[in-house]
């Protein structure tokens, strides 16, 4: 008799602690029990209470081996839950204590063993100051949650069993001790509310994007199980891992929030928004897991891009071990100049070198020392093309007549002309130089794949009007169907993308249900590509949401981290404001640490005294990551370590030692994660930049930068250290406490 057996993520991390041996005696005990719980050797049977709420009905037990025991709760019919593996001696002795319900707000299943949280609050003390969060109040000897009814925090989601536990906690230590085991949402709540977050805000931003919109029934498990409350494996997932070393728990587990975008359909573009290590690629990696399971059968039907060629090959990693080879076969991995390559490669499109953005300021520059033109700086010219004119794919005189130019100042009809005749002559230029630009590149291949879409759309309309009758088009030089590209266009880092890419995207896919789903943040848009997405054919009005959960940084570093960005104002791509508001962890360390020094050489072995302390501590090197503002830069901390004897190779090269810290570019650091950061140079003149040209360049400069600082930040999981030499960056100046 073959049965279900799912996972509770509580159960998994309770397992990940176990011996090697016992984690595979576990996935052993998974697959025989699905196979036949009433084999002789698993010793299936139920539990009854010791006169505690919650057990004898449905709690059951197995054997994993002599020792050992698994937990089950059975959700009815030939369902079961696994939720927690115990010593045997533990089993028995304290049913009493261990409850299973319904969470009245989320509708998810809620696994609770008293005596393993009580037992670990009791444990606890607080921690010291220079580990307790910045934006908390210091340790208390009165309970920390008594300004707060029972009633106010059961709305917010508190499981109501862990009341009486919550009424005795008086320092954050014994709070830390409490969220390790209690409901996810739980331990949300507390926290936030600790942190002194209002009980509005916490309503609105942890609860509610939680609860669910269904009648609870407090007795129907099965149900229950289905909603994203409920954190556990599927049944493919847990088979496999049974068969093999089992998965990362973001292939698995997915937090409420998450499971709840991935799965939502919807009736056109949609958006998901986040700070850093809230699980946006993630998010997006499952969401094409569950666009291939739906589509049909046969062909690449789904587009999965980002901005550089770095993030695709993770990407693609990432997919294959989500889903195997199977699914990445279903799949077009590619960066979006890949994409755009492609197109041009398809069209005969070949032979310019292209050039970098600072390239493209010096060709203006000498064209109009040529001219002896005075009127426009290079630098607004480079802009005004580059932004406007191959921004808006702008092909014609009479068109950038009309063209809107937001925050760009007033242009009169005859400075429109004149700089358009500078235009003609500079791309000519280029031409006769065997030059051209990225985004040259990009508004071409979007000009055609439009065009190709108004071929598309003319061909569907002469069906129709034939009243549907087979009418077949074949594209040009091919065999194949004049047909869109893709039935689904799924972008990770959204920001980075210029509006010509976008363009692109939105010809490759038909208009429809699920057409296009983006992830992206813009405090962490480190390229010039402001934009408004609805100008551009891809609304997602009222298809945005947000993450705010962070899984990667503790909210001492993440507290600073929004710090780094105060006094700027973000967009939201379709022209509205985009904010932080409800961003948060519930993950603990030590505060951010700000290092001075006199000069770049004395910063340079305060760098390497700080990784030569982390690592006489214990710390592998290849948990460490070093930034810095530029490639110069980084040269030298290369080279400092070099003569310090510490081993580093530089992110981006392949190769190298494993065990060696990695240092970057502020840039090169998107993407990465590192135990330990150390974010170096951050002085007035590298950070922010210092450049020439008009007030809104200078604006743009510098929120740039301060989204460099933000990123690179936010790489560190556990420790960052932020130095300096000479003047520090004003960038700092919200994190100068000391």
């Amino acid at each position: 008799m073959s049965v279900t057996l799912r996972l509770l993520d509580r159960a998994d991390s309770e397992i990940a602690k176990l011996p090697r041996n016992m984690r595979g005696a576990v996935w052993d005990f998974m697959h025989k029990f699905r196979i036949d719980p009433s084999a002789p050797g698993l010793r299936f049977k139920a539990l009854k209470d010791g006169g505690g709420k919650g057990t004898g009905e449905r709690l059951y037990s197995g054997r994993v081996t002599d020792d050992y025991r698994a937990l089950l709760l059975h959700l009815g019919d030939e369902e079961y839950l696994l939720v927690s593996v115990k010593h045997r001696r533990d089993v028995y002795t304290n049913l009493d204590r261990v409850s299973y319900t319904i969470n009245r707000v989320t509708g998810g299943i809620e696994y609770i063993d008293l005596s393993t949280v009580e037992s670990r609050v009791n444990d606890t003390t607080a921690p010291s100051a220079e580990q307790g969060p910045a934006v908390a109040p210091a340790p208390r000897s009165y309970p920390l949650f008594a300004a707060y009814g029972d009633a106010q925090l059961l709305d917010l989601g508190v499981s109501p069993v862990l009341l009486p536990l919550i009424r005795r906690i008086t320092t954050e230590g014994e709070l830390e001790g409490l969220i390790e085991f209690a409901p996810q949402l739980t331990s949300e709540v507390l926290i936030e509310l600790f942190s002194g977050r209002p009980v509005e805000e916490v309503l609105e931003y942890v609860t509610r994007p939680q609860a669910t919109a269904d009648d609870v029934d407090p007795e129907d498990y099965r149900a229950a199980l289905d909603r994203p409350a409920t954190i556990v494996s599927s049944e493919d997932e847990a088979v496999q891992g049974a068969l093999g070393e089992g998965f990362a728990r973001w292939q698995v587990f997915l937090h409420p929030e998450q499971r709840k975008l991935v799965e939502r359909a919807r009736n056109g573009p949609a958006r998901v928004s986040g700070g850093p290590g809230t699980g946006k690629t993630i998010v997006a990696l499952h969401r094409v897991r569950h666009l291939a399971a739906r589509a049909p059968a046969g062909g690449k039907p789904i587009l999965l891009t980002t901005y550089t060629k770095n993030l695709a090959k993770d990407l693609s990693d990432r997919l294959r071990e989500l889903g195997g080879q199977e699914l990445l076969d279903r799949v077009e991995v590619a960066h979006v100049d890949a994409v755009v390559s492609t197109v041009l490669n398809e069209n005969g499109v070949r032979g310019a070198r292209p050039i970098a953005d600072r390239q493209v300021v010096e060709q203006w520059r000498a064209m109009l020392a040529e001219l002896g033109e005075e009127r426009w700086t290079p630098e607004f010219l480079a802009e005004e093309w580059t932004e406007v004119i191959l921004g808006q794919a702008v092909n014609s005189r009479a068109a950038y007549f009309r063209v809107r130019r937001p925050g760009r100042g007033q242009l009169r009809r005859p400075d429109r002309d004149a700089i358009w005749q500078l235009v003609e002559r500079f791309t000519k230029r280029l031409d006769d130089l065997g030059l051209t630009t990225f985004l040259q590149r990009a508004e071409r291949a979007a000009r055609l794949e439009m065009g190709r879409d108004i071929d598309i759309r003319a061909k569907a309309a002469q069906r129709d009007e034939r009243g549907g009758a087979p009418n077949l088009h074949f594209e040009a030089g091919s065999g194949g169907l004049l047909r869109h590209r893709y039935r689904h266009v799924v972008v990770d880092e959204a920001q980075d993308l210029n509006p010509a890419h976008w363009m692109l995207l939105r010809a490759m896919v038909p208009p429809g249900p699920d057409d296009m789903f983006l992830v992206g943040d813009t405090h962490q848009r480190i390229y010039e590509n402001q934009i408004s997405l609805g100008s551009l054919g891809v609304n997602i009005r009222g298809r945005s949401a947000r993450l705010t959960l962070s899984y990667r940084t503790t909210r001492q570093i993440l507290g600073s981290a929004i710090g780094l960005l105060k006094g700027e104002v973000y967009d939201d791509l379709d022209g509205g404001a985009e904010a932080l508001d409800g961003y948060r962890s519930i993950l603990s360390g030590a505060r951010p640490r700000l290092g001075a020094f006199r000069t770049w050489d004395e910063e340079l072995d305060g760098v390497v005294a700080q990784i030569r302390a982390w690592s006489e501590a214990g710390e592998a090197l290849s948990s460490i990551g070093v930034s810095a503002p530029t490639k110069d830069m980084v040269t030298d901390v290369l080279g400092a370590l070099g003569r310090a004897g510490v081993t580093a190779v530089e992110i981006g090269r392949e190769g190298g030692p494993r065990d060696a810290v990695r240092v970057g570019t502020m840039h090169r650091c998107k993407g990465l994660e590192f135990q330990h950061m150390c974010v170096t140079g951050i002085a007035d003149g590298l950070l922010p930049r210092h450049v020439q040209g008009s007030a809104k360049q200078m604006e743009r400069q510098r929120q740039r930068d301060r989204s460099l600082l933000f990123v690179a930040a936010t790489r560190a999981r556990d420790t960052l250290v932020i130095t300096h030499h000479a003047t520090p960056s004003p960038f700092l100046l919200p994190l100068r406490v000391d």
